[in-house]
């Protein structure tokens, strides 16, 4: 599946199946702040697209999801490096999955996030 704003900020599926997935991001230069360190939103966006990565194989035919909300928490800062993001899903029901992301730079774990996501079919099309 085509993802623009993952090719944006160099963000890879390395591994994607039901239930898992692992991306990773080698810093670049735009991903800094003015601190010179990596802005907290590259890291958000690899817990967010890990997660959607994570639910989306595993969902019935017809079937989409859509982040209702995500917790992060940030260890260390980050400077340079390959970032990868491990993420699993904890629980899947019918509407709603609950999922966690861990994101390491050099098997260091920096940041950690779980979020909700909405289970449903895009409107217009019948649930399975």
């Amino acid at each position: 599946m085509q993802h623009p704003f993952a090719e944006l900020i160099g963000l890879r599926i390395d591994e994607q199946r039901a239930g898992h997935s692992t991306l990773s991001l080698t810093v670049r230069p735009e991903h800094l702040n003015p601190h010179g360190v990596v802005h907290g939103a590259v890291v958000f966006a690899l817990a967010d697209t890990g997660m959607g990565a994570a639910l989306y194989p595993g969902l019935a035919p017809g079937l989409i999801c859509a982040t209702i909300d995500i917790g992060i928490n940030y260890f260390k800062s980050i400077t340079a490096g390959r970032l990868v993001c491990r993420t699993e899903v904890l629980n899947q029901g019918k509407q709603v999955a609950h999922l966690r992301s861990e994101i390491f730079v050099d098997e260091r774990r920096v940041a950690a996030a779980t979020g909700n996501y909405a289970i449903f079919a895009p409107r217009g099309k019948a649930a399975p």
